[in-house]
């Protein structure tokens, strides 16, 4: 490894603090967290992650708390923020300074966007950003890289489509940041009023290859990786406008009638209607085995910045 790959002590808040040889490096590392996470291990016993969620989660939450379990550690904090101190009016660098007493690591989701990199500038121990906002979702986007990696064999001279709510989508936005450093072709796809916001685009179009479209039908024979989100009703200001975009783009058996043989489709979940049940069963699904790479992933994050590897 070389000097400049640093980790120990690090905060996680934008994808966009990592270079490509940093990124690559965490998910060669969480690729050696497989055979760890099945057998477990003691190399973080003693040490405690905190996970400070101020808005609902299931796969983030628990994949992080079982992420330190399988290292021998062990996690503590409240998973809404009516069970916590805020609501008796403690703001966030107060509670992030009271937390950094319990733990050596804190990972937080917060519905402002940036709240993370806030939390950061009080706190002593790493934070790491388990979604802020409509902003970022740092190691969704690792666990999404590390899935591609895992299921195409590499991700550079693939043809990537993200689709849905990209205006909104944190996870997407954090996605085509890291993307933008492969030599991928990416397609764009979703209604005119939820495209990937401005300076995302601008971003990622310096780097990479950028279609965007309105059509999915056209992309789908294109394409070796379907990224499917939902239309996120929480993050519209105005639920006239969710209405109008809700159910937009549907992910059927149809839909993938003339799909590449070996496509994959990834979705960070939860999904509501747009992939039908009936894709579950085919060979290009792929997004339940995303929570199991989300473990390994987080995994690796946590014993790098915790120290226990180098």
């Amino acid at each position: 490894m070389g000097v400049s790959l640093k980790f120990e002590g690090r905060d996680v808040i934008s994808i966009k603090d990592f270079s490509r040889e940093e990124i690559d490096y965490i998910l060669k590392i969480g690729q050696a967290m497989e055979s760890i996470a099945v057998k477990g291990s003691d190399m973080l016993r003693g040490r405690i992650l905190a996970t400070l969620f101020f808005e609902p989660s299931t796969r983030t939450r628990l994949s992080f708390e079982a992420a330190m379990h399988k290292l021998g550690g062990s996690a503590i904090g409240f998973a809404e923020a009516e069970i916590a101190s805020v609501k008796k009016g403690e703001n966030l660098a107060d509670t992030v300074r009271v937390v950094e007493n319990y733990a050596d690591v804190i990972a937080l989701r917060h519905p402002l966007e940036g709240a993370a990199r806030l939390a950061a500038e009080f706190a002593k121990v790493p934070i790491i950003n388990g979604g802020s906002g409509a902003e970022e979702h740092p190691t969704q986007a690792l666990l999404d890289l590390y899935t591609i990696m895992k299921e195409k064999g590499e991700i550079d001279g693939l043809k990537i489509a993200l689709i849905g709510d990209l205006r909104y989508g944190r996870t997407v936005h954090s996605l085509a940041y890291a993307l933008s450093l492969y030599n991928i072709e990416l397609y764009l796809v979703s209604p005119e009023s939820l495209k990937m916001r401005r300076e995302v685009l601008q971003t990622i179009k310096e780097r990479i290859s950028v279609t965007e479209k309105t059509d999915l039908e056209k992309i789908v024979p294109l394409v070796d990786v379907l990224y499917v989100t939902r239309i996120q009703k929480e993050r519209f200001p105005d639920p006239a406008e969710y209405a109008k975009v809700k159910g937009s783009h549907k992910i059927d058996l149809e839909t993938l009638s003339k799909a590449k043989e070996d496509l994959i489709i990834l979705h960070p979940l939860p999904r509501v209607d747009e992939i039908a049940a009936e894709v579950d069963n085919t060979s290009h699904a792929r997004y339940f085995q995303q929570v199991w790479n989300g473990i390994v992933v987080r995994m690796g994050l946590l014993a790098l910045i915790l120290g226990a590897v180098k």
